[in-house]
C-alpha cells in the first residue's frame, strides 16, 4: 500500500511540474492576447528556421504538408519522475490560420536533468490536422537520447512517423539528456488564446 501511495504521489509531482511549466499568467485583455499570440508566431518562425538549417529537407516537407504545428517544450527529468510543458500554434497551410496550444507530461522512467526541446509536427492530410487541433493528441510512450552535437550543443533526429499522417521533428538546444519514459502527453489549444 505504501508503494502505490508513493506512486501516486510521485505521478501527481510529475503533472504538478508539468502545469507549471505550462501555466503562465492568463492574459486579462485583447491587447495582452495579441501580444502573446506574436509572441508564438515569433517563435514558431525560429523553431522553423532552427529546423531548415539542420534539415534542409524539411522545408519542401513542411510546405506541402497540410499544415503542421511548433512547440517549445521545456522537460525536466528527476531520477525516476519527469515533466514536461509547453506552448505552440498549429498552422493550416491550406487557410493559413493560426491555431494556438498547449502541451503537457508527466511519468516515470529513467532520467536526469532538463532538456529544452521544440518539436515540429507535419500533418499530411486535414481529418489528422483536425482530429489533432479538435480533439487534441497524447502520446503514450517515448523513449531518446539527445545528446551535444559538437560545441553548439544541438541534436537533430530525423522525422519520424508519430502515428498515421503524422510525423514529428525534435530539436534541442540544450546540452545532454537521455531518457527512456513511458509519459502522456497530451496537446490541446489554449481557451486563452483562441
Amino acid at each position: 500500500m505504501k508503494k502505490i501511495v508513493h506512486l501516486l504521489l510521485i505521478l501527481f509531482s510529475s503533472f504538478f511540474l508539468s502545469a507549471c511549466v505550462v501555466t503562465g499568467t492568463t492574459p486579462t485583455n485583447k491587447s495582452q492576447k495579441n501580444e502573446l499570440r506574436k509572441e508564438r508566431i515569433a517563435d514558431s518562425k525560429k523553431t522553423l528556421q532552427m529546423l531548415y538549417k539542420s534539415v534542409p529537407s524539411a522545408k519542401s516537407s513542411i510546405q506541402s504538408a497540410y499544415g503542421y504545428a511548433t512547440f517549445s517544450n521545456v522537460g525536466v527529468n528527476l531520477i525516476l519522475v519527469s515533466a514536461e510543458g509547453g506552448k505552440g500554434l498549429a498552422h493550416n497551410n491550406k487557410s493559413g490560420k493560426n491555431i494556438y496550444m498547449n502541451m503537457g507530461s508527466g511519468g516515470l522512467g529513467f532520467g536526469l536533468g532538463v532538456k529544452d526541446f521544440r518539436a515540429i509536427f507535419v500533418f499530411e492530410n486535414k481529418k489528422v490536422f483536425d482530429n489533432f487541433i479538435h480533439k487534441g493528441w497524447e502520446a503514450n510512450a517515448q523513449a531518446d537520447a539527445a545528446a551535444k552535437a559538437g560545441k553548439k550543443g544541438a541534436a537533430i533526429a530525423a522525422a519520424v512517423t508519430v502515428a498515421p499522417g503524422i510525423k514529428l521533428y525534435k530539436l534541442t538546444q540544450n546540452g545532454l539528456a537521455l531518457q527512456a519514459t513511458i509519459q502522456g502527453t497530451k496537446y490541446w489549444k489554449d481557451s486563452d488564446l483562441n
